[in-house]
């Protein structure tokens, strides 16, 4: 910080002895130690606040990109598995399946995957803790359905996760 030798220190003390006198400079040195050190100490403590604030802004913005990179995926995904309904589905049966049995299959795959899927998104956003940064009211995720045998459950299950 500042270079000062023992010789310096020696002038600065026999000019405070001959300026404050013998009385008043034990007491003026102490109060100067004790601005020193309280001004080191308050120097200190900012240093630490701004560093665990940058810390903290940095695991904020890569928890962030995480759980966008995690959200893309997991829609894609989703995408991917409704995309299957779209699509008949392909047994390795020579002789093809009737079209309701083959689009009550297909249905029900879709429902499995989709109620996979919203539980893993909803098991990750409940893991992730809140950022300061993010809305307190994030969109609501809804319980995983049951899954469910019949063709009609399972359409309506198709138009609700596709809304």
């Amino acid at each position: 910080m500042l270079d000062i030798g023992f010789l310096e220190l020696m002038l600065i003390g026999v000019v405070g002895l001959l300026v404050l006198g013998p009385e008043r400079l034990p007491r003026a040195a102490r109060t100067a130690g004790m601005w020193i050190g309280k001004i080191k100490r308050t120097v200190s403590g900012m240093q630490r606040e701004i560093s665990a604030q940058l810390e903290a802004e940095e695991l904020r913005q890569k928890l962030n990109e995480q759980q966008q990179k995690l959200d893309g995926s997991l829609k894609k995904a989703k995408l991917d598995v409704e995309s299957i309904a779209d699509t008949p589905a392909s047994s390795g049966a020579k002789s093809p399946p009737s079209p309701k049995a083959a689009l009550s299959d297909t249905e029900q795959r879709v429902a499995k995957a989709s109620s996979r899927l919203d539980d893993a998104l909803q098991t990750v956003r409940e893991e992730t803790p809140p950022s300061s940064s993010a809305p307190a009211s994030a969109a609501p995720t809804r319980e995983a359905e049951p899954e469910t045998p019949n063709p009609e459950s399972a359409a309506l299950n198709k138009d609700r996760n596709h809304q």
